[in-house]
C-alpha cells in the first residue's frame, strides 16, 4: 500500500492531521483546498460538455477542463511533498554538529532544506492561484445548475493561496540567502495581489445567476 497521503483513505489523513505530528500540517491542507478548487472546476466543466444549452461555450469548457485537471493533479501532489520537505529540513537540524566541520555542514544542509522547504508552498501557492482565472468563464457560461460549486472553488482558492504562503513566511526568517529571500517574497505579494477582488467578482457573477 502506498505511504503517500492521496493513496489512502481521507479519514487517515484526517487522522494523522489531527494527530500530535507535525505532519501533514498546514501545507498540505492548503494543497488538499487547491486540489479541491480544481476538481470543483473540472466537475461543473463536465457538467457544462456535452449539454445543448451550453453547445456554444463547449470549446472554451473543455480547455478549462483541460487546465484544471492539470492544476488538480500538481496541487494532489503537493499534498504529499509539502510533508516530504518538512520532514527533510527536520533531518537536517538532527544532524550532529559536534565538529567545526560538522557544523558547517549541518548549517548549510538546514539552509538548503528551508529553501526547498520555501519553493514547494510557493510553487503551491502558484497553482492554487492559477485555478481561479478559470472560474470566471465558468461562472457566466457554464451550468447554471452547478454554478454555485464554481462560487465554492473560487472561495477555495481563497483560502488555499494565503495558508500555502504562511508557509513561505515561515521558513523566510531562517534563510540567508538574501537574494532568494527577495524573490520568494516578490513572488507571495504577486499570488495574492487583486486576490480579493478577483475572488469577489466571480462570487458576484455567481450569486447573479442564482437569483437572475
Amino acid at each position: 500500500m502506498s505511504n503517500t497521503f492521496v493513496d489512502q483513505p481521507l479519514a487517515s489523513f484526517l487522522e494523522a492531521l489531527a494527530s500530535g505530528t507535525a505532519t501533514p500540517g498546514g501545507g498540505s491542507v492548503a494543497a488538499l483546498t487547491g486540489a479541491q478548487a480544481a476538481g470543483l472546476v473540472a466537475m461543473v466543466c463536465n457538467l457544462t460538455i456535452g449539454k445543448k444549452a451550453y453547445a456554444a461555450f463547449e470549446p472554451e469548457a473543455h480547455g478549462l477542463l483541460a487546465q484544471a485537471e492539470a492544476l488538480r493533479h500538481q496541487l494532489q501532489a503537493f499534498i504529499q511533498a509539502d510533508t516530504d520537505v518538512f520532514n527533510a529540513l527536520m533531518a537536517a537540524y538532527r544532524l550532529p554538529k559536534t565538529t567545526d566541520d560538522e557544523i558547517a555542514a549541518r548549517k548549510a544542509a538546514v539552509q538548503a532544506a528551508t529553501i526547498k522547504a520555501t519553493e514547494v508552498p510557493l510553487a503551491m501557492a502558484a497553482a492554487a492561484r492559477a485555478v481561479l482565472p478559470l472560474c470566471a468563464p465558468l461562472a457566466q457560461h457554464g451550468n447554471r445548475s452547478a454554478v454555485s460549486d464554481v462560487g465554492a472553488a473560487a472561495l477555495a482558492v481563497r483560502a488555499a493561496v494565503p495558508t500555502a504562503l504562511l508557509n513561505v513566511d515561515i521558513n523566510l526568517a531562517a534563510i540567508e540567502d538574501a537574494e532568494f529571500a527577495a524573490q520568494a517574497r516578490a513572488q507571495a505579494i504577486a499570488l495574492l495581489s487583486h486576490l480579493d477582488e478577483e475572488v469577489a467578482a466571480v462570487v458576484a457573477i455567481v450569486q447573479s445567476r442564482i437569483t437572475g
